[in-house]
Formats: structure tokens, C-alpha cells, sequence
């Protein structure tokens, strides 16, 4: 099993962690990241592009002109597609972009993604995350501390002050255990883990 140092917010090691070989020691897979980043980025559209046809824009109900006799290529609505005015065809009309993946190849691209990060040496484990405010001062001091950039910052439970804290800094994104994802892990250069996140992914991940 991988063993990473377990630190406090001051920067001092206080111990190590082992962590699961089947989450943080899997093959890693760019294939299956690829599929689930996909699939994560279609879900996130909304999907509400429209245009208008020939049926759905204003006016055009009259004949321009007469059918034959004046020289001009007959015509039956100035709302056809062909008139500056008109209607598209086939252009975009609202639907779903959301398609699914199997359920094991989106674990299998979650193990990959954090085994990844081990690999590249990117994982910082804290033994807790107790900030005596809510300040963005506080977080921002975390991350200079520990020469951190853009950073995934994961804790068992979403606190309020952590979660206040963070949000006001470009480049970080805190979340709960139960909610990471592939593409976060992949956005974001490095992974910054509690202890109690770590068991919390290794119970609902494993």
C-alpha cells in the first residue's frame, strides 16, 4: 500500500498514512478519464441553443409574387430559408447532451485519476483542517505554506468556515469526500486530503 506523510497546517509532519492500493495504487487509465470527463462535461450543458424554422418565424404567409409571368424564379413565402429573414434549416433546436457511461468504467476512471495524482507525487494529506475563522486569509496562508497552486481541497464533511474561507481564492475548490470527481482531480494540480476524507472516500469509493 502507498504511505504519504500526514502533516498539520503548520507544515509539520505528524505521522503517515496508508492508503488503499485499489484507489490510490490502480492502473492509470487516460482512456477511461477521457470517457468520464466527457461524459461530466456534456452533463454540465445546458442544451437550451434553439433557432427558428420556417414554420415557427413571424410573417411570410403571402405569395411574394404571382407564379408565372414576371420573369422571377417562383417563390411561396418570404420566410423560406432561402430569404434574408427566413427560417434554418436543421439548425440547433433544445435536447439533453447527457449520455451515461457504465458504472464500473466511472470508478475505474476515478481510481486512475487518484492514483495519478500519487503517482506525480501531488497528494498532501492534513490531519485536520480547523481554521479558527472563516477568513480567506487563513486557507491562503495554507496554500503558500505548503507552496500550493491550484489546489482540490477534500475534508469528510463540507464546515462552513473551511468552505468560506476557500471560495474567494482563484484556483481552489473545496468540496466533500462524497463529492469528488474525475474531472476536479484532473483540473486541479494538486489533491489536499484530511485524514477522516481519506477514510470517507476509501468507505464510499472502495
Amino acid at each position: 500500500m502507498p504511505k504519504v506523510p500526514v502533516y498539520n497546517v503548520n507544515k509539520e509532519q505528524v505521522g503517515e498514512v496508508e492508503l488503499d492500493e485499489r484507489l490510490f495504487a490502480a492502473p492509470v487509465r487516460p482512456d477511461l478519464m477521457h470517457q468520464v470527463v466527457r461524459m461530466y462535461l456534456a452533463g454540465q450543458r445546458q442544451g437550451t441553443h434553439d433557432t427558428k424554422g420556417r414554420s415557427e418565424v413571424r410573417g411570410g404567409g403571402r405569395k411574394p409574387w404571382r407564379q408565372k409571368g414576371t420573369g422571377r424564379a417562383r417563390q411561396g413565402s418570404t420566410r423560406s430559408p432561402q430569404w434574408k429573414g427566413g427560417g434554418v434549416v436543421f439548425g440547433p433546436t433544445p435536447r439533453s447532451h447527457k449520455f451515461s457511461v457504465p458504472r464500473k468504467v466511472r470508478r475505474a476512471a476515478l481510481y486512475s485519476a487518484l492514483s495519478s495524482k500519487v503517482d506525480d507525487g501531488r497528494v498532501v494529506v492534513l490531519d485536520k483542517l480547523d481554521l479558527p475563522e472563516a477568513k480567506t486569509k487563513h486557507v491562503a496562508a495554507l496554500l503558500k505554506r505548503f507552496e500550493l497552486g491550484k489546489a482540490l481541497i477534500v475534508d469528510a464533511e463540507v464546515v462552513e468556515a473551511a468552505s468560506r474561507s476557500a471560495r474567494n481564492l482563484q484556483g481552489i475548490k473545496y468540496v466533500a469526500a462524497n463529492g469528488v470527481n474525475v474531472y476536479d482531480l484532473l483540473r486541479y494540480e494538486t489533491l489536499v486530503l484530511t485524514q477522516d476524507a481519506i477514510a470517507k472516500v476509501q468507505e464510499v469509493f472502495a
